[in-house]
């Protein structure tokens, strides 16, 4: 994915955007996202049930017509932007905050994500009122589970 062009090449020659969309809407390993060359779209399974095919329509369209690379430059440039955000090191969040992830998010499994949240953010974000995971939701939970989430919210912000 660091060169540019190479992953937009494979994604274009494995049928596009649709496919794409279907492999990451419906990604459920607790784990790093694993795309090995020439193989990551593969068996790519259906859209998941709480997409519906108006919004899966919606995204591949839209995605036809700018590809990834926008996207896939965000993690392209994740060193400079740690330079870029190097005055900020040691910053606290000093919000009132609620933490919500899914438990088969694949950026709550990465290394040492868990051990963070669960006991070391509040160093980063004293005001941090509570963790919650969420059982059985991966990375697109606000879509996974609208009314939840919907709730969680308003729990939060109405103490205020």
């Amino acid at each position: 994915m660091k060169v540019p062009g190479e992953i937009e090449s494979e994604i274009d020659h494995a049928g596009g955007a649709d496919k794409v969309l279907r492999k990451l809407f419906s990604y459920r390993h607790p784990g790093p996202l694993f795309l090995p060359k020439g193989q990551a779209f593969k068996d790519v399974p259906a859209y998941p049930d709480w997409l519906s095919k108006d919004e899966a329509a919606y995204y591949s369209d839209k995605f036809k017509e700018t590809g990834f690379t926008g996207g896939l430059n965000y993690y392209r440039a994740l060193d400079s932007n740690w330079e870029l955000t190097a005055p900020w090191t040691g910053a606290k969040v000093n919000v009132p905050v609620k933490f919500v992830v899914g438990d088969l998010d694949l950026t709550y499994n990465t290394l040492g994500a868990k051990e963070y949240i669960h006991h070391d953010m509040k160093k980063d974000v004293p005001l941090l009122q509570d963790v919650v995971v969420l059982e059985g939701v991966a990375h697109f939970l606000q879509q996974e589970q609208p009314e939840l989430i919907t709730n969680h919210i308003y729990d939060f912000i109405r103490k205020f």
